[in-house]
């Protein structure tokens, strides 16, 4: 549903009716929005979702949570023709979480403990406080980036909070930005992918890095970098923007 390529969230419940009505089921990525923004997945009518430990849940990485609708099940466990597969064969697993326990594997416990932490904190802070920071800081970035010349791909309100994909301006080198973000301020962001090669770069907020320090470091830094390739705007303007966003709130 959150489309890290483009930046796109996509429509879900929207989705799920025309899958639905033509007799299929919908099968849902939550990897990148599950902790961010709301994932409804009874409300929707998602039948299959699957996410990551990793990202908004700002949890180690190796755990994929996973949640099956009533008519999926009945589908897995009423299949006729199976391809056997002992690492992701859903029948399986559902014998060994179910009542017969039947054995599948050594559950990662540590990792397991990791999760339900992850999960406490968001609950502790409250899901629609988590989702309402996550979309201030994206606004606060946007209305940064937006004073300096630069644009979002994803159309306007369509564009994820957590996952901000912007349009490297013309005339400024990609990879030469993204090391120098690294080495010399220790930050990462992504670049384009497949047809975003090199055009794109790809502003993660996820988690505990959803944070006003983080996106008033990155716009400062990115300020720096870009004046070194001769790209021209106003020096101070996004963090004077992006401050403005954080005065409101």
């Amino acid at each position: 549903m959150a489309e890290t390529s483009t930046g796109a969230a996509q429509p879900i419940k929207e989705i799920a009716d025309v899958v639905h009505d033509a007799g299929a089921m919908l099968i849902v990525d939550a990897v990148t929005s599950l902790g961010g923004m709301p994932v409804e997945v009874d409300e929707w009518g998602i039948d299959a979702i699957y996410s990551g430990s990793q990202k908004c849940l700002s949890c180690p990485p190796g755990l994929a949570p996973v949640s099956f609708s009533e008519a999926a099940v009945k589908v897995i466990l009423n299949r006729k023709t199976k391809v056997r597969s002992w690492y992701l064969d859903v029948s399986m697993l559902a014998n060994y979480w179910g009542s017969d326990r039947a054995y599948h594997h050594t559950a990662p416990i540590n990792m397991t403990y990791g999760l339900y932490e992850a999960c406490r904190l968001i609950l502790e802070e409250g899901q629609g406080s988590c989702f309402a920071r996550h979309t201030q800081n994206h606004h606060a970035l946007k209305a940064g980036l937006a004073a300096i010349g630069m644009e979002y791909t994803a159309a306007e309100g369509h564009q994820l909070p957590m996952l901000n994909a912007v349009r490297i301006p013309d005339g400024v080198n990609d990879g030469e930005v993204r090391s120098a973000l690294l080495n010399e301020f220790g930050i990462e962001i992504g670049g384009g992918l497949g047809a975003f090669k090199g055009q794109v770069w790809r502003i993660g907020l996820m988690g505990y890095g959803a944070r006003q320090a983080n996106v008033l470091l990155l716009l400062s830094a990115l300020e720096q970098l870009l004046a070194k390739q001769g790209y021209k705007f106003d020096s101070g303007a996004s963090i004077a923007a992006a401050n403005a966003v954080y005065a409101i709130a």
